[in-house]
């Protein structure tokens, strides 16, 4: 590493893998559950487990990249953080509002809004934190004397991420309208400033790894940006197809959904061609493998499976069916996971000095985890076409449907155990690196910049 000020980035780190584990233990409560075997319900009733596991991946992700913030931009502004008392005071304050509501998620205390089920005295708390993380974040990048596109749009990324928020927080008495203004929250979170996330991580990480000059990185991230908002913003409109919105939604969100994948397509593009330009290898295979996998994947997973059915004439069937848990699997671990995963491969050597990417566990965490998840989304995927068929176009009950599909079950949770396995081998590196060390200060393991 080469300040002193990025050792905060692990901290979060370390709080990534703990949450990411939680979620994991969420998500095999609830598969179990799918298959009859329910013995949690009476303590963690399904709808309470499907909140906590969906609300602990936002939060670790959100966690993972405030983690990759704080460790790029004093690196790409060439100075010490602004204040390293502040982001461990926002660290602490973060985690505490998280844990505050996933316990009372087990007491029913929530909105009962998918994806923001945070009670609304908490969301307060949220406003508070991440406006204290880019106040930290802001005059680290103002006070610095180098500036680079990298830096400014994972700024800018996660600036707009937190005024996204605010839209979520209206209060409404319509459904429509509260429906209306939640997926300004929700997609163009995902499908909108995260690809800035995105794009800026993934050019810090290919400039380092694979030492390509960095005006040529650069010049693509601006594409990658175009791309996303051309796309992203009026691609909102798929989710409003069935909410009584006016049917002009139908077209609009029709085509731009159906751009959508250009902005993933290019960031797989991008990646692939760096690494094809790229002057020499760098040691760190392992952040490698993570890094041009988050680009693939997220063309597969977000891209490819996320247009295969948001165009209208589809999504009349597959709307709320396990279809979109298919997409939403895949398309989360693709985009976003595997690339909090890739900062973290590469980080924990610089920040520590120990060289552990030279050894197996690390390929094992990165196939086993990426053929389980691979393995989940096929299950979801002929689970979710046959109740389309059952319960969309024969009539057949719900319950019923359910029931006739439980053998897909069993095959995900057999995928998700060996998600699990690779996702053990990846925390057990994580520890096996321990903590940042003061020798590591001044340099980074084999950079190519």
């Amino acid at each position: 590493m080469r300040f002193q000020s990025q050792k905060v980035a692990y901290w979060f780190f370390a709080t990534c893998m703990l949450l990411l584990s939680l979620q994991i233990v969420y998500g095999f409560i609830m598969g179990f559950a799918r298959i009859g075997m329910d013995g949690l319900h009476d303590y963690i009733p399904f709808n309470t487990a499907r909140a906590t596991h969906t609300n602990l991946l936002v939060v670790w992700l959100l966690t993972g990249f405030m983690g990759a913030a704080y460790y790029i931009i004093p690196e790409e502004s060439d100075r010490e953080l602004y204040s390293v008392k502040l982001a461990y005071i926002q660290l602490i304050s973060w985690v505490v509002v998280g844990v505050i509501a996933i316990v009372g998620f087990h007491f029913n205390w929530w909105e009962g809004r998918k994806f923001l089920e945070i009670p609304r005295p908490l969301d307060y708390l949220v406003v508070v934190n991440v406006l204290t993380f880019l106040f930290n974040i802001a005059m680290t990048i103002w006070e610095a004397k180098k500036r680079s596109t990298t830096q400014l749009v994972l700024f800018f990324g996660l600036l707009c991420a937190a005024l996204l928020y605010l839209p979520g927080m209206i209060y409404f008495d319509n459904q429509t309208l509260d429906s209306y203004f939640r997926w300004w929250v929700v997609h163009l979170w995902v499908e909108g400033v995260w690809e800035l996330i995105m794009g800026g991580i993934l050019a810090f990480l290919l400039i380092k790894l694979t030492g390509v000059d960095r005006e040529v990185i650069e010049k693509w991230l601006y594409v990658v940006v175009g791309l996303t908002f051309l796309s992203g913003i009026l691609g909102t409109g798929h989710h409003y197809y069935w909410i009584g919105t006016p049917k002009y939604w139908l077209m609009v969100g029709g085509i731009f959904s159906a751009l959508e994948p250009l902005a993933f397509l290019g960031m797989a593009i991008w990646a692939l061609n760096m690494y094809r330009k790229k002057g020499k290898d760098h040691p760190n295979k392992i952040a490698l493998y993570w890094t041009l996998g988050s680009a693939i994947m997220s063309f597969i997973g977000a891209g490819f499976l996320g247009f295969a059915h948001t165009w209208p004439a589809v999504n009349q069937w597959t709307h709320g069916t396990l279809v979109t848990a298919m997409h939403g699997h895949l398309a989360f671990w693709g985009a976003y996971a595997m690339l909090v995963l890739a900062v973290i491969s590469y980080a924990m050597p610089n920040m520590t000095g120990r060289k552990l990417f030279t050894g197996m566990s690390g390929y094992l965490a990165f196939w086993a985890s990426n053929v389980g998840m691979l393995g989940m989304t096929g299950a979801l995927a002929v689970a979710g076409i046959t109740q389309v068929y059952l319960e969309r176009k024969l009539g057949m009950d719900f319950l019923v449907v359910q029931k006739e599909i439980v053998f897909h079950f069993i095959g995900m949770l057999l995928a998700a155990t060996l998600f699990t396995v690779g996702i053990t081998y990846f925390i057990v590196d994580f520890i096996r690196h321990g903590l940042p060390s003061n020798e590591a200060l001044g340099k980074n393991v084999g950079d190519l910049d």
